[in-house]
């Protein structure tokens, strides 16, 4: 049976933000949990916006009693701002992997049920398949180093390269395989030793580290004075990441020596920044995907948007090559 799709810190969202008014884009509209929840607190309009053309058939059944106040948009949240065609008065943005796409082998996210290595939140670029079988021993191993955190990623890109030469690697449990050959057993309450390379592979796919900057940046273009952004995110890298662009642009910076002078901060673009929020025991229990979770939020000011230091963000170090 397939575990519907709960969405993560909603009551925080809606508690730390009430009065819920306006309108408010859930720029990762999956089964559209975010949406529901937002309308049914007071949002006059909902903008969903997901890249994966799926998910709108899973929500027609109650989109259909919301028509005219939720509005989808099959694209990726990197242009809301476009999609949302003028200023809006929240953005919500939950950056993990839906329960739907991992419960479907055909989609190819997990290693827990066999399928083809595709991972494609949407329907175009290249697959995991065709990463595995086209980047060098080199760059399979900065992938799994840098966006999976992997310590074993050269002895993985390596083995990787051997066994493709011997038969294309086209399926989740081919590749899992692979992995396991080459890494210890996990000991009872590990996680699997596939679990960081799926990871590192999904987010090279999906370019998810360059949207989620963009997606950033397209908020605050789209937000009002006042507006909320509300940011969930479900690891240490991505959490660290919009944590330093809230707080770039919140005008904090560091203060200065007597080897560096310090900087001017820009004026405020976002102000009541919160903590990392976490999940409490109670919704931990009802949703195993909470436990990892991080809730960021901040409110957007009247100063003009801008282009964030990617340097400063503590991209992975892949990444920042890429977009410098």
């Amino acid at each position: 049976m397939t575990t519907p799709h709960v969405p993560v810190l909603l009551e925080p969202i809606l508690r730390h933000c009430a009065p819920i008014r306006g309108t408010w884009v859930d720029g990762t509209f999956g089964a559209g949990g975010y949406a529901r929840g937002l309308l049914d607190a007071g949002a006059e309009q909902v903008i969903g916006i997901d890249r994966d053309p799926h998910v709108f058939a899973l929500a027609a059944e109650w989109a259909v009693s919301r028509e005219g106040v939720l509005r989808l948009v099959q694209g990726t949240f990197s242009e809301l701002d476009t999609h949302a065609g003028g200023p809006v008065d929240g953005v919500v943005l939950d950056l993990g992997v839906s329960s739907m796409q991992l419960d479907q082998p055909e989609r190819g996210f997990s290693f827990m049920r066999d399928g083809p290595l595709d991972m494609r939140m949407g329907e175009g670029g290249q697959s995991a398949a065709d990463i595995v079988a086209e980047a060098d021993e080199a760059r399979l191993a900065d992938i799994l180093f840098h966006y999976g955190e992997e310590r074993a990623a050269r002895r993985i890109a390596r083995a990787v390269v051997r066994a493709r030469g011997e038969a294309p690697i086209r399926t989740t449990h081919h590749f899992a395989r692979i992995i396991e050959g080459v890494l210890p057993r996990p000991k009872p309450g590990q996680s699997h030793p596939a679990t960081r390379s799926f990871q590192a592979l999904r987010i090279a796919v999906n370019d998810e580290f360059g949207q989620l900057v963009s997606g950033l940046e397209a908020a605050e273009r789209a937000l009002a004075p006042g507006g909320w952004l509300a940011v969930v995110s479900f690891h240490s890298m991505e959490d660290r990441v919009v944590k330093r662009f809230l707080q770039g642009r919140s005008g904090k910076t560091r203060g200065g020596n007597r080897f560096q002078p310090a900087v001017e901060a820009p004026e405020p673009r976002f102000t009541d920044l919160s903590k990392g929020l976490a999940a409490d025991a109670a919704e931990r229990d009802r949703n195993p995907r909470a436990r990892s979770a991080r809730l960021r939020i901040a409110r957007r000011t009247e100063a003009p948007a801008g282009v964030a230091d990617r340097a400063a963000l503590g991209l992975p170090a892949i990444v920042q090559l890429k977009e410098i």
